[in-house]
């Protein structure tokens, strides 16, 4: 992994132990994501900085299966333009081509995820219960959305 992805998955990681209580903080290590189930991918600019990442885990696999998003981050410098959403549709293009039926992920309650929140509204994801290793969680929203293939 390079230096400048794991600094932003660092970060992430810092926000999240800072915005929510220890039980409540389920974004992964770097480590952790360098795994065959996760497919990891980075948002870069025309010189090569990065500007965000994502990371598409494996909860049930092939034709039918289940994904999460995990590790979705902007940089503090690009955020305003697009990169989470370019970043989640291609999460979700992977997905499909996993054969994926179900893309979920668990975010923050608290009032500095809203933004995140509302992305993925926009997206289409709807509020669900936990799901695959989850319990229920007052600090957690659960979102989930039916991937709909065209043949």
């Amino acid at each position: 992994m390079r230096d400048d992805v794991r600094a932003l998955l660092e970060e992430h990681l810092d926000e999240m132990r800072a915005t929510s209580p220890p039980e409540s903080v389920h974004a992964m290590a770097p480590s952790a994501l360098a795994v065959p189930a996760i497919r990891f991918v980075t948002a870069r600019d025309d010189d090569g900085t990065l500007l965000g990442c994502g990371a598409l885990r494996e909860l049930e696999a092939g034709p039918g299966g289940h994904g999460e998003l995990k590790a979705m981050r902007t940089a503090l410098a690009a955020r305003g333009r697009g990169v989470a959403t370019a970043v989640l549709r291609r999460l979700l293009q992977l997905a499909l081509q996993r054969g994926y039926v179900r893309v979920s992920l668990e975010t923050g309650a608290e009032p500095y995820f809203e933004a995140a929140r509302r992305l993925y509204a926009q997206h289409g994801f709807e509020e669900c219960g936990p799901f695959g290793g989850y319990g229920p969680d007052p600090n957690s929203v659960f979102m989930t959305l039916p991937l709909v293939t065209v043949s």
